[in-house]
């Protein structure tokens, strides 16, 4: 018996590689995935990723998708109610579930924090990936099929140009001395289209670009019309 498993998603490489590793265990079995989305804007927290892109995402990835929506500016206590209702809601529909992954990769104080929310609600957190080498995990994670492209990029970290590339080694060679790999201290976000995670890939039209709060770089992407 595999012991059930939701996945935290963010619709970026790491929440899908994390995937990948899950699937590669026989001892667990990722039901389900949870989502922040944000009102208003119908994007993913953060990433900035259309609800219809996480909706291809989800499909693709042969797992439902549950939503923990928060409005714009949301503080940090509106954003735990949030998730603990998903959790409430994942847990009717999977009642043994009391486990949640997420693709955390070496920030050590984002770690406790998920532990401690995640012991307030009762739910194990599970951290695959976390203390990986970010170098070699990008590699990996290129080698393996997964294909993913900016879609966020914290300008005051990182130029607002990298905003739409293509997650591949010709970014990795690219990035400035002390930006992670991985991006894991914040200074872009992905959004992953095809890899051994999914099915089938996606294909994405990417539109405009927009600064937002004079800092963040998002790159527009939607699904390609068939």
């Amino acid at each position: 018996m595999r012991t059930p498993v939701l996945l935290s998603w963010s619709g970026g490489k790491d929440a899908a590689w994390t995937l990948n590793a899950l699937r590669q265990r026989d001892d667990v079995d990722v039901v389900g995935l949870l989502t922040t989305v944000t009102a208003e804007y119908e994007r993913i927290a953060m990433h900035g990723i259309r609800r219809e892109i996480l909706q291809a995402q989800a499909q693709a990835a042969g797992v439902p998708v549950i939503e923990a929506v928060i409005p714009p500016q949301c503080d940090n206590a509106t954003y735990e109610a949030a998730f603990a209702a998903a959790l409430g809601t994942a847990r009717q529909r999977w009642p043994a579930l009391d486990r949640i992954a997420f693709g955390d990769l070496f920030l050590a104080d984002v770690r406790a924090w998920r532990e401690a929310l995640c012991a307030r609600l009762g739910w194990t957190p599970l951290f695959p990936l976390f203390g990986s080498d970010t170098t070699a995990l990008a590699h990996e994670m290129i080698a393996g099929g997964l294909r993913a492209t900016l879609c966020c990029v914290d300008t005051q970290q990182l130029d607002a140009s990298f905003s739409g590339r293509e997650f591949d080694a010709a970014l990795l060679a690219d990035l400035p001395t002390g930006v992670d790999p991985c991006g894991e201290s914040g200074e872009f976000h992905t959004c992953v289209h095809a890899g051994p995670m999914f099915a089938q890939p996606l294909a994405l039209t990417a539109g405009e670009r927009v600064l937002r709060d004079a800092r963040f770089a998002y790159t527009d992407f939607s699904l390609a019309a068939h």
